[in-house]
């Protein structure tokens, strides 16, 4: 379902707002620039995943260490070579 808010009314309607996109790409754009520098243009669509993931995981119930069991429980059975990593054999 979509709602809107008319900003020349009002910004926030019951329970919609904009304010949790904005902090999510804020919080993109600080790790864009802060600790990935360098961005491969053939993969911006992993920093969005991972950044999605923090996001949506942010208030997790069990904390940082129930956040990092999902993390390994996904990496199960998958492998990024270098090559895919960088476009380019060593």
């Amino acid at each position: 379902m979509h709602q809107v808010v008319d900003h020349a009314v009002e910004y926030v309607k019951g329970h919609v707002h904009t304010n949790g996109l904005e902090n999510f790409w804020s919080l993109l754009k600080r790790t864009l620039k802060g600790t990935y520098i360098s961005v491969e243009p053939f993969h911006p669509f992993r920093y969005l995943y991972e950044q999605a993931f923090r996001y949506n995981e942010r208030k997790h119930e069990r904390g940082d260490s129930g956040r990092f069991k999902a993390v390994v429980k996904a990496c199960a059975g998958k492998r990024l070579t270098y090559k895919q990593l960088t476009g380019k054999d060593i």
